[in-house]
Protein backbone atom coordinates (compact mmCIF):
# COMPACT_ATOMS: atom_id res chain seq x y z
CA UNK A 1 0.00 0.00 0.00
CA UNK A 2 1.40 3.59 -0.93
CA UNK A 3 1.82 5.69 2.30
CA UNK A 4 1.22 9.27 1.96
CA UNK A 5 3.26 10.91 4.18
CA UNK A 6 1.58 14.28 3.87
CA UNK A 7 -0.71 12.96 6.53
CA UNK A 8 1.42 11.85 9.22
CA UNK A 9 3.15 15.63 9.61
CA UNK A 10 2.89 16.61 13.07
CA UNK A 11 0.60 19.79 12.61
CA UNK A 12 -1.67 16.57 11.73
CA UNK A 13 -1.03 15.03 14.62
CA UNK A 14 -1.69 17.70 16.71
CA UNK A 15 -4.88 18.29 15.19
CA UNK A 16 -5.81 14.75 15.58
CA UNK A 17 -5.40 15.04 19.49
CA UNK A 18 -6.94 18.01 19.45
CA UNK A 19 -10.46 16.71 18.29
CA UNK A 20 -9.52 13.55 19.77
CA UNK A 21 -9.69 15.23 23.35
CA UNK A 22 -12.68 17.80 22.69
CA UNK A 23 -14.80 14.80 21.79
CA UNK A 24 -13.96 13.20 25.14
CA UNK A 25 -14.87 16.25 26.85
CA UNK A 26 -18.08 15.89 25.52
CA UNK A 27 -18.36 12.62 27.26
CA UNK A 28 -17.14 13.94 29.81
CA UNK A 29 -20.25 16.45 29.73
CA UNK A 30 -22.62 13.35 29.65
CA UNK A 31 -21.21 11.77 32.74
CA UNK A 32 -21.65 15.14 34.55
CA UNK A 33 -25.55 15.55 33.35
CA UNK A 34 -26.13 12.18 35.15
CA UNK A 35 -23.93 12.92 38.34
CA UNK A 36 -26.32 16.26 38.48
CA UNK A 37 -29.46 14.18 37.67
CA UNK A 38 -28.12 11.98 40.01
CA UNK A 39 -28.13 15.12 42.78
CA UNK A 40 -31.64 16.26 41.95
CA UNK A 41 -34.30 12.55 41.38
CA UNK A 42 -35.58 10.90 44.58
CA UNK A 43 -33.56 7.99 45.85
CA UNK A 44 -35.73 5.92 44.62
CA UNK A 45 -35.18 6.76 40.93
CA UNK A 46 -31.14 6.79 40.96
CA UNK A 47 -29.81 3.58 39.16
CA UNK A 48 -32.79 4.07 36.51
CA UNK A 49 -31.36 7.66 36.14
CA UNK A 50 -27.77 6.35 35.04
CA UNK A 51 -29.17 3.53 33.07
CA UNK A 52 -31.32 5.38 31.38
CA UNK A 53 -29.26 8.39 30.45
CA UNK A 54 -26.47 6.22 29.42
CA UNK A 55 -28.61 3.91 27.45
CA UNK A 56 -30.14 6.45 25.37
CA UNK A 57 -26.62 8.07 24.95
CA UNK A 58 -24.57 5.49 23.62
CA UNK A 59 -27.70 4.22 21.22
CA UNK A 60 -27.94 8.11 19.95
CA UNK A 61 -23.62 8.18 18.93
CA UNK A 62 -24.21 4.70 17.59
CA UNK A 63 -26.38 5.69 15.36
CA UNK A 64 -24.44 8.59 14.17
CA UNK A 65 -21.85 6.40 12.99
CA UNK A 66 -23.91 4.92 10.71
CA UNK A 67 -24.99 7.72 8.27
CA UNK A 68 -25.25 10.86 10.73
CA UNK A 69 -21.49 12.41 9.94
CA UNK A 70 -22.62 11.50 5.81
CA UNK A 71 -25.32 14.11 6.53
CA UNK A 72 -22.97 17.01 7.82
CA UNK A 73 -20.04 15.86 5.35
CA UNK A 74 -22.72 16.55 2.64
CA UNK A 75 -22.27 20.08 2.51
CA UNK A 76 -18.57 20.11 1.88
CA UNK A 77 -19.46 17.68 -1.28
CA UNK A 78 -22.21 20.59 -2.21
CA UNK A 79 -19.92 23.19 -1.82
CA UNK A 80 -16.39 21.10 -3.78
CA UNK A 81 -19.36 20.44 -6.65
CA UNK A 82 -18.82 17.07 -6.06
CA UNK A 83 -21.42 15.11 -8.23
CA UNK A 84 -24.45 13.38 -6.55
CA UNK A 85 -23.60 14.84 -3.05
CA UNK A 86 -25.30 13.60 -0.55
CA UNK A 87 -25.30 9.79 -1.97
CA UNK A 88 -21.49 9.89 -2.61
CA UNK A 89 -20.97 11.16 1.05
CA UNK A 90 -22.63 8.61 2.36
CA UNK A 91 -20.20 6.31 0.22
CA UNK A 92 -17.61 7.81 1.48
CA UNK A 93 -19.04 8.50 5.22
CA UNK A 94 -21.35 5.72 6.36
CA UNK A 95 -19.92 2.97 9.06
CA UNK A 96 -18.80 0.86 6.22
CA UNK A 97 -17.73 3.63 3.58
CA UNK A 98 -14.60 4.71 1.82
CA UNK A 99 -12.85 7.11 4.44
CA UNK A 100 -13.91 5.27 7.52
CA UNK A 101 -12.40 1.80 6.75
CA UNK A 102 -9.53 2.88 5.57
CA UNK A 103 -6.09 3.99 6.93
CA UNK A 104 -5.46 7.93 6.52
CA UNK A 105 -1.85 7.11 5.37
CA UNK A 106 -2.90 5.74 3.05
CA UNK A 107 -5.50 8.21 1.34
CA UNK A 108 -4.29 10.69 -1.71
CA UNK A 109 -4.57 14.18 0.11
CA UNK A 110 -5.49 15.27 -2.90
CA UNK A 111 -8.65 13.42 -2.80
CA UNK A 112 -8.80 13.47 1.10
CA UNK A 113 -6.80 16.19 2.69
CA UNK A 114 -5.97 15.59 6.82
CA UNK A 115 -7.63 12.46 6.54
CA UNK A 116 -7.15 11.36 10.20
CA UNK A 117 -8.73 15.00 11.32
CA UNK A 118 -11.83 14.33 9.22
CA UNK A 119 -12.08 10.83 10.60
CA UNK A 120 -11.27 11.81 14.28
CA UNK A 121 -14.05 14.54 13.73
CA UNK A 122 -16.56 11.86 13.23
CA UNK A 123 -15.95 10.39 16.78
CA UNK A 124 -16.79 14.39 17.82
CA UNK A 125 -20.27 14.30 15.79
CA UNK A 126 -20.82 10.62 17.65
CA UNK A 127 -20.16 12.33 21.12
CA UNK A 128 -22.87 15.41 20.41
CA UNK A 129 -25.45 12.91 19.34
CA UNK A 130 -24.82 11.74 22.94
CA UNK A 131 -24.52 14.64 24.26
CA UNK A 132 -28.29 15.94 23.21
CA UNK A 133 -29.97 12.89 24.37
CA UNK A 134 -28.28 13.17 27.47
CA UNK A 135 -29.64 16.52 27.86
CA UNK A 136 -32.87 15.52 26.83
CA UNK A 137 -33.04 12.64 29.22
CA UNK A 138 -32.68 15.21 32.10
CA UNK A 139 -35.76 16.89 31.18
CA UNK A 140 -38.00 14.02 31.63
CA UNK A 141 -36.03 11.82 34.77
CA UNK A 142 -38.10 10.02 36.46
CA UNK A 143 -41.50 9.56 34.45
CA UNK A 144 -40.76 8.77 31.00
CA UNK A 145 -40.34 4.96 30.02
CA UNK A 146 -36.88 3.96 28.69
CA UNK A 147 -37.89 2.15 25.01
CA UNK A 148 -39.68 5.37 23.76
CA UNK A 149 -36.73 7.64 24.69
CA UNK A 150 -34.39 4.72 23.27
CA UNK A 151 -36.57 5.00 19.92
CA UNK A 152 -35.95 8.91 19.97
CA UNK A 153 -32.24 8.20 20.54
CA UNK A 154 -32.08 6.08 17.14
CA UNK A 155 -34.01 9.32 14.96
CA UNK A 156 -32.52 11.79 16.62
CA UNK A 157 -28.64 10.15 16.43
CA UNK A 158 -29.44 8.68 13.00
CA UNK A 159 -31.08 11.87 11.12
CA UNK A 160 -32.20 14.81 13.28
CA UNK A 161 -28.91 15.83 14.95
CA UNK A 162 -26.59 15.31 12.14
CA UNK A 163 -29.32 17.41 10.12
CA UNK A 164 -29.47 20.76 12.46
CA UNK A 165 -25.53 20.76 12.20
CA UNK A 166 -25.63 20.07 8.65
CA UNK A 167 -28.03 23.39 8.54
CA UNK A 168 -26.33 25.65 11.11
CA UNK A 169 -22.90 24.17 12.28
CA UNK A 170 -20.09 24.21 9.76
CA UNK A 171 -18.38 26.56 7.01
CA UNK A 172 -20.55 25.83 4.43
CA UNK A 173 -23.40 24.55 5.65
CA UNK A 174 -26.30 26.02 3.79
CA UNK A 175 -27.47 28.28 6.96
CA UNK A 176 -23.96 29.60 7.92
CA UNK A 177 -22.95 30.22 4.15
CA UNK A 178 -25.78 32.91 4.15
CA UNK A 179 -24.64 34.22 7.34
CA UNK A 180 -26.19 32.41 10.03
CA UNK A 181 -23.41 31.80 12.99
CA UNK A 182 -23.19 29.60 15.73
CA UNK A 183 -19.00 28.58 17.26
CA UNK A 184 -20.12 26.81 20.02
CA UNK A 185 -22.86 24.17 18.81
CA UNK A 186 -25.75 26.48 20.27
CA UNK A 187 -27.74 25.63 17.00
CA UNK A 188 -27.27 21.49 16.88
CA UNK A 189 -27.01 21.19 20.46
CA UNK A 190 -28.44 23.30 23.00
CA UNK A 191 -31.25 24.54 21.42
CA UNK A 192 -32.19 21.38 19.56
CA UNK A 193 -32.05 19.53 22.73
CA UNK A 194 -34.14 22.36 24.40
CA UNK A 195 -37.01 22.36 21.93
CA UNK A 196 -37.16 18.67 22.09
CA UNK A 197 -37.14 18.38 25.81
CA UNK A 198 -40.08 21.35 25.34
CA UNK A 199 -42.02 19.02 23.96
CA UNK A 200 -41.09 16.02 25.80
CA UNK A 201 -41.73 17.61 29.01
CA UNK A 202 -44.96 19.47 28.05
CA UNK A 203 -46.56 15.83 26.59
CA UNK A 204 -45.48 14.42 29.86
CA UNK A 205 -46.88 16.38 32.09
CA UNK A 206 -45.46 16.93 36.29
CA UNK A 207 -44.14 14.09 38.14
CA UNK A 208 -45.69 13.18 41.29
CA UNK A 209 -44.59 14.23 44.63
CA UNK A 210 -42.14 17.21 43.42
CA UNK A 211 -42.37 20.77 44.56
CA UNK A 212 -43.26 23.95 43.16
CA UNK A 213 -39.69 24.33 41.79
CA UNK A 214 -39.90 21.42 40.72
CA UNK A 215 -37.48 19.61 43.33
CA UNK A 216 -38.19 16.60 44.89
CA UNK A 217 -38.75 16.77 49.09
CA UNK A 218 -35.65 16.78 50.54
CA UNK A 219 -35.66 13.37 52.71
CA UNK A 220 -36.35 11.90 49.07
CA UNK A 221 -33.04 12.71 47.47
CA UNK A 222 -29.64 10.87 47.55
CA UNK A 223 -27.00 11.52 49.97
CA UNK A 224 -24.77 13.65 49.13
CA UNK A 225 -27.36 15.43 46.46
CA UNK A 226 -25.83 18.75 46.44
CA UNK A 227 -22.28 17.61 46.23
CA UNK A 228 -23.00 15.32 42.74
CA UNK A 229 -24.34 18.33 41.21
CA UNK A 230 -21.23 20.65 41.93
CA UNK A 231 -19.29 17.72 41.28
CA UNK A 232 -21.12 17.51 37.36
CA UNK A 233 -20.94 21.16 37.60
CA UNK A 234 -17.21 21.39 37.55
CA UNK A 235 -16.79 18.57 35.00
CA UNK A 236 -19.15 20.84 32.65
CA UNK A 237 -16.56 23.63 33.29
CA UNK A 238 -13.36 21.71 32.97
CA UNK A 239 -14.83 20.45 29.57
CA UNK A 240 -16.31 22.91 28.09
CA UNK A 241 -13.29 25.30 27.38
CA UNK A 242 -11.53 22.14 25.50
CA UNK A 243 -15.20 21.46 23.38
CA UNK A 244 -15.09 25.20 22.09
CA UNK A 245 -11.39 24.77 21.00
CA UNK A 246 -12.65 21.89 18.92
CA UNK A 247 -15.32 24.14 17.42
CA UNK A 248 -12.36 25.87 15.39
CA UNK A 249 -10.54 25.03 12.42
CA UNK A 250 -5.89 25.50 13.04
CA UNK A 251 -4.42 26.12 9.68
CA UNK A 252 -0.31 26.13 10.58
CA UNK A 253 1.08 29.34 9.44
CA UNK A 254 -2.14 30.18 8.56
CA UNK A 255 -4.42 30.82 11.51
CA UNK A 256 -7.02 29.79 13.34
CA UNK A 257 -11.04 30.46 12.39
CA UNK A 258 -14.18 29.28 14.24
CA UNK A 259 -16.07 26.43 12.95
CA UNK A 260 -18.15 28.77 10.63
CA UNK A 261 -14.74 30.43 9.23
CA UNK A 262 -14.51 33.24 11.49
CA UNK A 263 -10.75 34.44 12.15
CA UNK A 264 -10.18 34.33 15.96
CA UNK A 265 -7.47 32.85 18.23
CA UNK A 266 -7.19 29.73 20.76
CA UNK A 267 -5.92 32.26 23.40
CA UNK A 268 -9.38 34.61 22.63
CA UNK A 269 -11.64 31.58 22.50
CA UNK A 270 -9.98 30.13 26.26
CA UNK A 271 -10.31 33.65 28.00
CA UNK A 272 -13.63 34.18 26.56
CA UNK A 273 -15.10 30.84 27.57
CA UNK A 274 -13.43 31.59 31.22
CA UNK A 275 -14.53 35.01 31.16
CA UNK A 276 -18.02 33.72 30.71
CA UNK A 277 -17.80 31.57 33.64
CA UNK A 278 -16.69 34.24 36.17
CA UNK A 279 -19.93 36.78 34.84
CA UNK A 280 -22.28 34.51 35.32
CA UNK A 281 -20.92 32.58 38.24
CA UNK A 282 -20.65 36.54 40.01
CA UNK A 283 -24.80 36.80 39.46
CA UNK A 284 -25.10 33.01 40.21
CA UNK A 285 -23.77 33.76 43.84
CA UNK A 286 -26.05 37.23 44.52
CA UNK A 287 -29.04 35.02 43.55
CA UNK A 288 -27.93 32.09 45.55
CA UNK A 289 -27.99 33.96 48.61
CA UNK A 290 -31.23 36.14 48.00
CA UNK A 291 -33.15 32.79 47.25
CA UNK A 292 -31.30 30.61 49.58
CA UNK A 293 -30.99 28.30 46.89
CA UNK A 294 -27.32 27.00 46.89
CA UNK A 295 -27.82 25.39 42.99
CA UNK A 296 -27.42 28.82 41.83
CA UNK A 297 -23.73 28.87 42.72
CA UNK A 298 -23.42 26.01 40.36
CA UNK A 299 -25.83 26.70 37.90
CA UNK A 300 -24.28 30.59 36.85
CA UNK A 301 -21.47 29.57 35.22
CA UNK A 302 -22.74 26.92 33.34
CA UNK A 303 -25.75 29.58 31.97
CA UNK A 304 -23.19 32.46 31.24
CA UNK A 305 -20.83 29.24 28.88
CA UNK A 306 -24.33 28.95 26.81
CA UNK A 307 -25.61 32.43 26.36
CA UNK A 308 -22.09 33.63 25.27
CA UNK A 309 -21.13 30.31 23.92
CA UNK A 310 -22.08 31.24 19.71
CA UNK A 311 -20.08 34.21 20.26
CA UNK A 312 -16.97 32.84 22.09
CA UNK A 313 -14.97 33.07 18.62
CA UNK A 314 -15.88 37.22 17.59
CA UNK A 315 -16.32 38.58 20.88
CA UNK A 316 -14.16 40.57 22.64
CA UNK A 317 -13.47 39.92 26.52
CA UNK A 318 -15.14 42.62 28.12
CA UNK A 319 -18.27 41.84 26.11
CA UNK A 320 -18.20 38.31 27.01
CA UNK A 321 -18.38 39.63 30.99
CA UNK A 322 -20.97 42.14 30.17
CA UNK A 323 -22.97 39.60 28.13
CA UNK A 324 -22.29 36.64 30.70
CA UNK A 325 -23.78 38.43 33.95
CA UNK A 326 -27.43 38.00 32.08
CA UNK A 327 -26.91 34.31 32.16
CA UNK A 328 -28.28 33.41 35.46
CA UNK A 329 -31.09 35.90 34.96
CA UNK A 330 -32.05 34.29 31.99
CA UNK A 331 -32.08 30.98 33.16
CA UNK A 332 -34.05 32.55 36.10
CA UNK A 333 -36.42 34.04 33.76
CA UNK A 334 -36.69 30.64 31.99
CA UNK A 335 -37.71 28.72 35.06
CA UNK A 336 -40.65 31.54 35.86
CA UNK A 337 -41.87 30.46 32.21
CA UNK A 338 -41.91 26.69 32.40
CA UNK A 339 -43.98 27.25 36.05
CA UNK A 340 -46.45 29.58 34.09
CA UNK A 341 -46.88 26.94 31.73
CA UNK A 342 -47.19 24.40 34.23
CA UNK A 343 -44.60 22.17 32.56
CA UNK A 344 -42.23 20.32 34.83
CA UNK A 345 -38.75 21.31 33.12
CA UNK A 346 -36.75 23.52 35.35
CA UNK A 347 -33.07 22.58 33.96
CA UNK A 348 -32.67 21.78 30.26
CA UNK A 349 -35.54 24.32 28.90
CA UNK A 350 -34.68 27.50 30.88
CA UNK A 351 -30.77 26.40 30.49
CA UNK A 352 -30.05 25.76 27.03
CA UNK A 353 -33.42 27.04 25.22
CA UNK A 354 -33.68 30.30 26.58
CA UNK A 355 -30.29 31.34 26.83
CA UNK A 356 -29.44 29.36 23.64
CA UNK A 357 -31.89 31.35 21.61
CA UNK A 358 -30.49 34.43 23.77
CA UNK A 359 -27.26 34.03 23.09
CA UNK A 360 -27.45 33.14 18.79
CA UNK A 361 -29.77 36.79 18.81
CA UNK A 362 -27.12 38.72 20.73
CA UNK A 363 -24.29 36.85 18.55
CA UNK A 364 -26.35 37.94 15.56
CA UNK A 365 -25.76 41.88 17.18
CA UNK A 366 -22.43 41.64 18.37
CA UNK A 367 -20.94 40.01 15.36
CA UNK A 368 -22.85 42.12 12.96
CA UNK A 369 -21.00 42.75 9.67
CA UNK A 370 -18.22 40.12 10.47
CA UNK A 371 -17.31 37.64 7.68
CA UNK A 372 -18.03 34.06 7.69
CA UNK A 373 -18.86 31.23 5.99
CA UNK A 374 -16.73 29.24 2.79
CA UNK A 375 -14.16 27.78 2.94
CA UNK A 376 -10.21 27.93 1.53
CA UNK A 377 -9.33 28.03 -2.31
CA UNK A 378 -13.37 28.20 -3.05
CA UNK A 379 -14.61 31.36 -4.78
CA UNK A 380 -18.37 32.48 -5.53
CA UNK A 381 -20.79 31.48 -3.16
CA UNK A 382 -18.78 29.53 -1.33
CA UNK A 383 -15.61 31.58 -1.06
CA UNK A 384 -13.25 32.00 1.75
CA UNK A 385 -15.66 34.17 4.21
CA UNK A 386 -17.75 35.54 1.38
CA UNK A 387 -21.09 35.68 4.00
CA UNK A 388 -21.20 38.21 6.85
CA UNK A 389 -23.38 37.65 10.28
CA UNK A 390 -26.56 39.62 10.62
CA UNK A 391 -29.19 39.17 13.23
CA UNK A 392 -32.27 38.10 10.95
CA UNK A 393 -29.96 35.23 9.80
CA UNK A 394 -29.51 34.11 13.48
CA UNK A 395 -33.60 33.80 13.71
CA UNK A 396 -33.89 31.82 10.50
CA UNK A 397 -31.47 29.21 12.48
CA UNK A 398 -34.02 29.11 15.12
CA UNK A 399 -36.72 28.54 12.96
CA UNK A 400 -35.06 25.75 11.37
CA UNK A 401 -34.16 23.74 14.55
CA UNK A 402 -37.38 24.06 15.55
CA UNK A 403 -38.59 22.72 12.69
CA UNK A 404 -35.84 19.69 12.61
CA UNK A 405 -36.22 19.07 16.38
CA UNK A 406 -39.47 20.64 17.97
CA UNK A 407 -41.78 18.87 14.80
CA UNK A 408 -40.10 15.75 14.88
CA UNK A 409 -40.45 15.20 18.69
CA UNK A 410 -43.81 16.27 18.90
CA UNK A 411 -44.86 13.78 16.23
CA UNK A 412 -42.84 10.78 17.94
CA UNK A 413 -44.54 11.75 21.30
CA UNK A 414 -47.92 11.26 18.97
CA UNK A 415 -47.42 7.86 17.71
CA UNK A 416 -45.28 6.96 20.95
CA UNK A 417 -48.42 7.55 22.96
CA UNK A 418 -50.64 5.38 21.08
CA UNK A 419 -48.06 2.05 21.11
CA UNK A 420 -45.45 1.89 23.72
CA UNK A 421 -46.83 4.18 25.88
CA UNK A 422 -44.42 7.67 26.56
CA UNK A 423 -44.99 7.41 30.56
CA UNK A 424 -44.04 4.95 33.70
CA UNK A 425 -47.35 3.47 34.96
CA UNK A 426 -48.41 5.47 38.27
CA UNK A 427 -47.69 2.14 40.52
CA UNK A 428 -43.41 2.83 38.80
CA UNK A 429 -43.86 6.29 39.67
CA UNK A 430 -45.05 5.59 43.07
CA UNK A 431 -42.74 2.55 44.04
CA UNK A 432 -39.47 3.84 42.03
CA UNK A 433 -38.06 2.94 38.64
CA UNK A 434 -35.30 0.96 40.47
CA UNK A 435 -37.47 -1.48 42.42
CA UNK A 436 -39.71 -1.60 39.26
CA UNK A 437 -37.28 -2.24 36.60
CA UNK A 438 -33.92 -3.28 38.18
CA UNK A 439 -34.72 -4.79 41.62
CA UNK A 440 -33.59 -2.16 43.92
CA UNK A 441 -32.53 -3.86 46.95
CA UNK A 442 -31.77 -6.96 44.59
CA UNK A 443 -29.68 -5.22 42.46
CA UNK A 444 -27.01 -4.05 45.29
CA UNK A 445 -27.06 -7.61 46.59
CA UNK A 446 -26.23 -8.70 43.41
CA UNK A 447 -23.44 -6.44 42.73
CA UNK A 448 -21.60 -6.54 46.49
CA UNK A 449 -22.42 -10.71 45.96
CA UNK A 450 -20.08 -10.76 42.76
CA UNK A 451 -22.90 -12.39 41.08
Amino acid sequence: MEVFKEQLSLDTFFLDFLYTFAAMCVILVVIALAMIDSGLVRKKNLLDTWVVKLSCSMIAGLSTIFVGYAIWQWSFNQAFGVPGPLNQAIKDWWLGGTFVTAISSGIDPKILPEADVNQIFLVFFMTFSMATMALVHSSVVERIKGVPLIIMSVVVGLVLSPLAGYLCWGPVSPLTNRGVHDFDGLYPLYIFAGFFSLVLAWRLGPRKGVGPDGQPPKNERPLGSLALVGAGMMLIMFALPFIALGSSWFVPGVGVFGISMTTSGFGLIVTNVLTSFLGAGLVGIIIAYRKKNPIWILLGPISGAVLCGAMFDIAKPWQILIISLFGPLVTLFGQRVMRAMRIDEGKVVPLALFNGIAGVLLAGFIGWGTPTGGYFGLEGEFGFQHAVITPWWQLIGIVAIFLVSAVPAFIMCVILEKTTGLRVSEDEELRGSDVVEWGGEAVQSSATSGD
